[in-house]
């Protein structure tokens, strides 16, 4: 019923099973058929998500909310929130939600999700809904290679000194996210215990908002292959992943207090991060990336350690889901 390849042979990922047979009377391939497969060979498909990163199942049709949760409980059996998320996007129904909701024209640069918290999903699962017309492909990029093609000064300096991530969440206006949304609560004492139970630094301000701040490992060991990744958000979460333009206003605007941006990124010890170091990480994120162009009905599951993603322009209407499993 289906043929397997890789998509990108020269970065080898991701994995690609696609349907290639028609059911009886002419339907294709269904959500049924994924499942089929995937239950019948766990341990192929564990196997080439430890080497790949990534797998991408196409012509099933997993192309709606609903499908979306059946299959992730269905492989998974639990769906992990949004909470302490720090990009904009629409909470569909329980544990799904709308990809990335910044405009279309901005590429959004690689990550692995909640690396800057202490709780992480083990695996995402995303699905096209419906497909853009130009660009909106979601690069993909391993993290081991990413490792392994750093500078070791820029390496070691991360490994030793860590990450500091600062933000900033408004009460309900203001730039950036909010702080009912990141942690989907309108209660502040839901939040502090939150913050306290993951060793965050929490203050709430006099105007209503509520500065955060964590610090974590730049690298992690993967539980299953015993392989050290690269594993930080720190060139995100820096001003200056922002276009040129934006980060000099940016800076006009916090009167260059970068402790008051929206967000920012330092060593663990409050030291500044060059941005020497920062573009290096960019660049060499370019270089290992793969563009995965996406189908309606595509899915694709990603382990979390293992790869990075983000998101190129578009044009057009492009609806991705997104739904996450915990560890």
């Amino acid at each position: 019923m289906v043929k397997t390849y890789i998509l990108d042979k020269a970065q080898n990922l991701p994995f690609v099973v696609e349907s290639v047979v028609e059911n009886d009377g002419g339907a294709k391939a269904t959500i049924e058929d994924l499942l089929k497969w995937y239950n019948e060979n766990p341990d192929f498909l564990a196997e080439k998500l430890r080497i790949h990163g990534a797998v991408l199942w196409r012509g099933f049709g997993i192309n709606s909310s609903p499908l979306l949760e059946q299959l992730v409980r269905s492989m998974s059996g639990e769906l992990m929130d949004y909470v302490d998320g720090n990009s904009p996007r629409t909470k569909v129904q329980s544990g799904v939600y709308t990809s990335t909701e910044y405009p279309s024209e901005y590429f959004i640069s690689l990550h692995n999700e909640l690396s800057y918290s202490e709780k992480w999903p083990k695996w995402q699962f995303f699905c096209c809904a419906t497909a853009p017309q130009e660009g909106g492909e979601t690069p993909l990029a391993d993290s081991r290679a990413l490792l392994q093609n750093l500078s070791s000064a820029t390496v070691e300096a991360f490994r030793e000194k860590k990450v500091k991530y600062i933000r900033n969440l408004h009460g309900g206006r203001g730039m950036g996210p909010s702080w009912q949304k990141t942690f989907e609560t309108e209660d502040p004492a839901v939040i502090s215990n939150y913050c306290q139970e993951h060793n965050m630094e929490h203050e709430w301000l006099s105007n209503g908002s509520l500065r955060v701040s964590h610090v974590r490992p730049a690298t992690i060991i993967h539980p299953e292959t015993g392989e050290e990744v690269w594993f930080n958000q720190a060139d995100q979460f820096h001003p200056s992943t922002h276009p040129k333009a934006v980060y000099d206003s940016l800076l006009m605007l916090y009167q260059g207090k970068a402790e008051n941006l929206p967000q920012n990124a330092t060593f663990g010890d409050g030291t500044a991060i060059e941005e020497s170091m920062l573009d290096e990480i960019r660049t060499v994120t370019r270089e290992q990336m793969v563009l995965l162009p996406w189908q309606e009905g595509d899915l694709v599951m990603v382990d979390n350690m293992l790869m990075s993603h983000g998101r190129m322009p578009f044009k057009g209407p492009r609806k991705v889901l997104v739904a996450m499993s915990p560890f």
